[in-house]
């Protein structure tokens, strides 16, 4: 018997087949088309290529096992939050997809927070609207292509488009629904305040689930496609930073995860549904029936060293980099990356935040800019890691997944900045795991997923904080977090300049 995990990132759909005792048996990945960005703060993807690109990785995964699409009991999905996908009355998607870094949004924000309150607002969803999270979209469509928002039918999540392509259901579940800013999370259903205060149609939102519950069946059509057997049970799965948590085993307090991929996320369980007054953390429902979750993000995490790659230094490959970055000592001479390439959510909420080195001097090689780039990404995950810890969350282990996590040299340095002890799994799986123990558990292998976890779930390797780096890296994160308000307020005043010469 075997279990699939399906995550829809932002490169590419991965598949990941698993057999009863949770042991990775085939994975494949099929990758995504570049991110559109037309404009600055724009980021757009094609949904029917997530759906193309699901097909390929499922089909591929059995082949690379040599496993009959019969012997696979339940499906789970996984994906990138916050993406809107819109269907026309045929279910043909009408537009590309405005995916979770697309900051264009902040005239709807500002708009949803003067309709309807921020006050409102919070008792409603239990978090700020941001410019990264669904709504805020769906309404710049509204505003800016009319046409098209008329011909809207229903509005999906990436992983519940690649749902509704697998099993012809409209459904998403409470995890990756937490992220659209339509969701009441503190009792785990839509929030028809927020529809029906902005003029919206309850019609267009799908059914939402628990992230375990089977919401529908893989069709005849799907089946043929992807090699499955018709009539397989498809599970809600998760967002995918609850499904990473899933597959990081944080489902009990004192273990937080730090998943660092395109973007960074630093996540930690919850009992209850406490939230952060100034928003600076998102408070959402965990993959874990009646369970919560708070999570700060680093919008440009993996995407700062992806970005230095790309632009500065073309065809070298991520291993040379860290081995680069390895020969600069802790602290870069006094260099500091701020990794707000797309704006940034925690601590700051701020979509026109800007990224950049402070400190260049014509001393620092490039050795020292890479490293640089890793210590700011660590030094953003604490400012998420302070704000978790000052709402009474308590951190004991760090768990780190996510292709940052891969690289030694990257979480030595994490260990030291957060200073705390920091320890991958057996299984580097994160979302596409997660998703695999959900359809574990929703199709009855385990009781709970607090259960699937325990049995599954084994750390491989920690690394500890160095007392030395640590008391270095303290002392740099204090300027650090000097550099944004500074920054912002010269902006501030360069642009007011500006305006008054105009």
């Amino acid at each position: 018997m075997y279990w699939l995990g399906v995550d829809t990132g932002t490169g590419g759909t991965r598949a990941l087949l698993i057999d009863a005792a949770g042991r990775e048996v085939a994975a494949v990945t099929a990758p995504h088309e570049e991110i559109r960005m037309e404009h600055p703060l724009w980021a757009e993807q094609r949904p029917e290529d997530w759906a193309e690109a699901a097909v390929l990785a499922i089909r591929g995964a059995l082949a690379q096992a040599g496993v009959s699409g019969r012997d696979v009991r339940g499906v789970g999905l996984s994906g990138q939050m916050h993406g809107l996908v819109m269907l026309d009355k045929d279910h043909a998607v009408i537009r590309p997809s405005l995916i979770w870094c697309d900051q264009r949004s902040q005239p709807q924000v500002d708009f949803i927070n003067a309709k309807l309150g921020r006050d409102k607002v919070l008792e409603s969803i239990a978090n700020p609207v941001l410019t990264g999270f669904t709504l805020p979209k769906l309404l710049w469509v509204r505003d800016h292509e009319p046409r098209r928002f008329e011909r809207m039918r229903k509005m999906l999540l990436p992983k519940d488009y690649v749902r509704y392509r697998l099993a012809g259901e409209f459904a998403t579940e409470v995890s990756d629904a937490s992220g659209t800013a339509l969701l009441d999370v503190v009792h785990r259903r839509w929030s028809f305040d927020m529809v029906d205060g902005l003029g919206l149609d309850r019609a267009m939102l799908p059914a939402v689930y628990e992230s375990s519950e089977v919401t529908g069946t893989v069709s005849a059509h799907a089946a043929e496609l992807t090699g499955l057997a018709a009539g397989t049970p498809v599970v809600g799965g998760g967002g995918d930073q609850a499904a990473s948590a899933v597959g990081n085993g944080i489902v009990e307090p004192g273990i937080v995860s730090c998943t660092i991929g395109t973007s960074g996320v630093v996540f930690a369980h919850t009992d209850s549904a406490a939230w952060d007054p100034q928003g600076r953390v998102h408070t959402f429902c965990h993959a874990v029936r009646d369970k919560w979750h708070v999570m700060g993000v680093t919008q440009g995490a993996g995407l700062s060293l992806q970005w230095f790659r790309n632009q500065l230094a073309p065809g070298v490959s991520y291993d040379e980099l860290m081995r680069e970055a390895a020969a600069a000592p802790a602290g870069s001479q006094g260099l500091f990356w701020l990794p707000y390439l797309m704006g940034e959510r925690t601590p700051h909420l701020d979509a026109t935040a800007r990224g950049g080195w402070i400190g260049l001097t014509a001393k620092h090689t490039r050795a020292d800019l890479i490293r640089a780039v890793i210590e700011g990404v660590a030094y953003s995950l604490k400012d998420c890691l302070a704000i978790i810890e000052g709402l009474g969350v308590p951190v004991d282990t760090v768990r780190a997944s996510g292709g940052g996590a891969r690289s030694p040299l990257w979480r030595q340095i994490l260990a030291d900045v957060l200073n705390r002890r920091v320890a991958t799994l057996e299984t580097q799986e994160g979302s596409a795991y997660g998703a695999a123990l959900l359809a574990m558990t929703g199709t009855g292998q385990f009781a709970s997923v607090a259960e699937a976890c325990a049995a599954t779930i084994r750390e491989a390797v920690s690394i500890d904080p160095r007392a030395a780096e640590a008391a270095s890296y303290a002392a740099g994160y204090e300027t650090y977090r000097a550099l944004y308000p500074a920054l912002r307020h010269a902006a501030s005043v360069n642009r007011t300049r500006l305006s008054e010469s105009v």
